[in-house]
Protein backbone atom coordinates (compact mmCIF):
# COMPACT_ATOMS: atom_id res chain seq x y z
CA UNK A 1 0.00 0.00 0.00
CA UNK A 2 0.95 3.69 -0.71
CA UNK A 3 1.46 5.68 2.70
CA UNK A 4 2.58 8.65 4.06
CA UNK A 5 3.34 10.48 7.18
CA UNK A 6 1.21 13.44 8.16
CA UNK A 7 -0.49 16.54 10.12
CA UNK A 8 -4.37 17.17 8.76
CA UNK A 9 -5.39 20.25 8.97
CA UNK A 10 -9.17 20.10 10.97
CA UNK A 11 -12.26 20.23 9.16
CA UNK A 12 -13.18 23.81 10.35
CA UNK A 13 -10.22 25.18 8.05
CA UNK A 14 -11.32 23.32 4.78
CA UNK A 15 -13.34 26.31 3.54
CA UNK A 16 -10.65 28.77 4.29
CA UNK A 17 -8.05 26.26 1.89
CA UNK A 18 -10.77 26.71 -0.84
CA UNK A 19 -10.97 30.21 -0.54
CA UNK A 20 -7.51 30.54 -1.37
CA UNK A 21 -7.54 28.39 -3.99
CA UNK A 22 -10.39 30.11 -5.46
CA UNK A 23 -7.63 33.17 -6.09
CA UNK A 24 -6.01 31.02 -8.62
CA UNK A 25 -9.13 29.63 -10.29
CA UNK A 26 -7.84 31.70 -13.54
CA UNK A 27 -4.38 29.88 -13.66
CA UNK A 28 -4.46 27.75 -16.11
CA UNK A 29 -2.48 24.80 -15.79
CA UNK A 30 -3.34 24.30 -12.04
CA UNK A 31 -4.98 20.86 -10.62
CA UNK A 32 -6.02 21.51 -7.08
CA UNK A 33 -5.88 19.01 -4.54
CA UNK A 34 -8.79 18.36 -2.30
CA UNK A 35 -9.59 20.74 0.51
CA UNK A 36 -11.11 18.37 2.65
CA UNK A 37 -7.95 16.48 2.64
CA UNK A 38 -5.66 18.90 3.60
CA UNK A 39 -2.40 17.99 5.44
CA UNK A 40 1.27 18.88 6.39
CA UNK A 41 3.62 16.02 4.83
CA UNK A 42 5.75 14.72 6.71
CA UNK A 43 7.25 12.25 5.32
CA UNK A 44 6.01 10.58 2.47
CA UNK A 45 6.78 6.46 2.03
CA UNK A 46 5.71 5.07 -0.75
CA UNK A 47 4.69 1.38 -1.35
CA UNK A 48 4.76 -0.67 1.65
CA UNK A 49 4.37 -4.13 2.06
CA UNK A 50 1.10 -5.36 4.17
CA UNK A 51 3.55 -7.17 6.13
CA UNK A 52 5.51 -4.05 6.93
CA UNK A 53 2.82 -1.83 7.73
CA UNK A 54 2.55 -2.70 11.50
CA UNK A 55 6.62 -2.55 12.37
CA UNK A 56 6.48 0.81 9.88
CA UNK A 57 3.34 2.16 12.58
CA UNK A 58 5.36 1.05 15.99
CA UNK A 59 8.74 2.65 14.11
CA UNK A 60 6.42 6.17 13.78
CA UNK A 61 5.07 5.56 17.11
CA UNK A 62 8.72 5.44 18.63
CA UNK A 63 9.68 8.52 16.35
CA UNK A 64 6.68 10.74 18.00
CA UNK A 65 7.38 9.66 21.67
CA UNK A 66 11.18 10.72 20.70
CA UNK A 67 10.75 14.41 19.05
CA UNK A 68 9.35 14.86 22.79
CA UNK A 69 6.41 17.03 20.77
CA UNK A 70 3.47 18.31 22.81
CA UNK A 71 -0.13 19.58 21.39
CA UNK A 72 0.69 22.76 19.86
CA UNK A 73 -1.32 25.41 17.70
CA UNK A 74 -0.41 26.00 14.08
CA UNK A 75 -1.38 28.90 12.25
CA UNK A 76 -1.36 28.64 8.07
CA UNK A 77 -0.35 30.72 6.29
CA UNK A 78 1.39 32.76 3.12
CA UNK A 79 2.11 31.42 0.05
CA UNK A 80 4.83 29.85 -1.55
CA UNK A 81 5.98 26.99 -4.71
CA UNK A 82 8.60 24.43 -4.88
CA UNK A 83 11.12 24.18 -6.41
CA UNK A 84 10.72 28.04 -7.40
CA UNK A 85 9.05 30.65 -8.91
CA UNK A 86 10.30 30.36 -12.25
CA UNK A 87 9.51 26.72 -12.80
CA UNK A 88 6.57 25.86 -10.63
CA UNK A 89 5.81 22.11 -9.92
CA UNK A 90 3.73 22.72 -6.29
CA UNK A 91 1.48 25.77 -4.67
CA UNK A 92 1.37 25.51 -1.54
CA UNK A 93 0.22 27.42 2.01
CA UNK A 94 2.91 27.61 4.77
CA UNK A 95 3.20 27.35 8.49
CA UNK A 96 3.35 30.83 9.68
CA UNK A 97 3.49 29.50 13.66
CA UNK A 98 4.40 25.91 14.51
CA UNK A 99 6.98 25.38 12.43
CA UNK A 100 9.33 25.11 15.06
CA UNK A 101 7.44 21.80 16.39
CA UNK A 102 6.99 20.76 12.80
CA UNK A 103 10.27 20.52 12.23
CA UNK A 104 11.46 18.61 15.38
CA UNK A 105 8.64 16.08 14.41
CA UNK A 106 9.74 15.67 11.15
CA UNK A 107 13.48 15.38 12.30
CA UNK A 108 12.33 12.32 14.39
CA UNK A 109 10.39 10.88 12.03
CA UNK A 110 12.92 11.14 8.97
CA UNK A 111 15.56 9.69 11.52
CA UNK A 112 13.64 6.94 12.60
CA UNK A 113 12.21 5.48 9.33
CA UNK A 114 15.52 6.13 7.68
CA UNK A 115 16.44 2.89 10.50
CA UNK A 116 13.67 1.40 9.27
CA UNK A 117 15.31 1.35 5.79
CA UNK A 118 13.36 4.11 4.18
CA UNK A 119 15.53 7.00 1.77
CA UNK A 120 16.19 9.66 3.31
CA UNK A 121 14.81 12.98 2.19
CA UNK A 122 16.71 15.16 -0.95
CA UNK A 123 16.03 18.32 0.20
CA UNK A 124 14.79 20.43 3.19
CA UNK A 125 11.93 19.99 5.09
CA UNK A 126 9.29 22.76 4.50
CA UNK A 127 6.11 22.61 7.00
CA UNK A 128 3.21 23.06 4.29
CA UNK A 129 0.21 22.21 2.45
CA UNK A 130 -0.38 21.30 -0.82
CA UNK A 131 -3.04 23.44 -2.44
CA UNK A 132 -2.13 22.34 -6.21
CA UNK A 133 -0.01 20.55 -8.69
CA UNK A 134 1.17 23.16 -11.65
CA UNK A 135 0.45 21.11 -14.68
CA UNK A 136 1.74 23.19 -17.51
CA UNK A 137 2.81 27.21 -17.36
CA UNK A 138 -0.69 28.60 -18.38
CA UNK A 139 -1.07 30.24 -15.40
CA UNK A 140 2.67 30.66 -14.43
CA UNK A 141 2.43 34.81 -14.65
CA UNK A 142 -0.50 34.99 -12.18
CA UNK A 143 0.48 32.79 -9.91
CA UNK A 144 3.76 34.09 -9.20
CA UNK A 145 1.82 37.61 -8.98
CA UNK A 146 -0.42 35.74 -5.96
CA UNK A 147 2.59 34.23 -4.64
CA UNK A 148 4.49 37.41 -4.55
CA UNK A 149 1.51 40.18 -3.16
CA UNK A 150 -0.91 37.38 -1.77
CA UNK A 151 0.06 36.38 1.96
CA UNK A 152 -3.66 35.06 3.17
CA UNK A 153 -3.91 33.64 6.88
CA UNK A 154 -6.36 30.66 6.59
CA UNK A 155 -6.66 29.75 10.68
CA UNK A 156 -5.24 28.40 13.39
CA UNK A 157 -5.59 24.64 14.91
CA UNK A 158 -4.24 22.51 17.44
CA UNK A 159 -1.73 19.82 15.99
CA UNK A 160 -2.31 16.57 18.59
CA UNK A 161 -1.49 13.31 16.54
CA UNK A 162 0.48 12.50 13.62
CA UNK A 163 -0.89 9.73 11.23
CA UNK A 164 -0.03 7.40 9.03
CA UNK A 165 -2.00 7.86 5.65
CA UNK A 166 -3.26 5.22 2.91
CA UNK A 167 -3.25 6.87 -0.33
CA UNK A 168 -4.69 4.81 -2.78
CA UNK A 169 -4.96 6.48 -6.31
CA UNK A 170 -7.80 7.04 -8.16
CA UNK A 171 -8.93 8.97 -11.78
CA UNK A 172 -10.61 11.24 -9.64
CA UNK A 173 -7.93 11.91 -7.24
CA UNK A 174 -6.19 10.13 -4.37
CA UNK A 175 -8.03 9.35 -1.69
CA UNK A 176 -6.87 9.02 1.86
CA UNK A 177 -7.31 7.11 4.80
CA UNK A 178 -6.04 7.02 8.30
CA UNK A 179 -4.06 3.73 9.19
CA UNK A 180 -2.95 4.94 12.22
CA UNK A 181 -2.67 7.41 14.50
CA UNK A 182 -0.30 8.77 17.50
CA UNK A 183 -0.78 11.48 20.16
CA UNK A 184 1.74 14.19 20.91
Amino acid sequence: MRLFVSVDLPANLHDAVADVQAEFAAAGGLSFTDPTQSHVTMKFLGDVSDDEVDAVANALEDAVGDADVTPFDATYGGLGVFPNLDYISVLWLGVEDGTESFVRLHESVEQRLVEFGFDPEDHAFTPHVTLARMQHAGGKDLVQERVREGSPTVGTARVSEVRLTKSTLTPEGAEYETVAAFSL
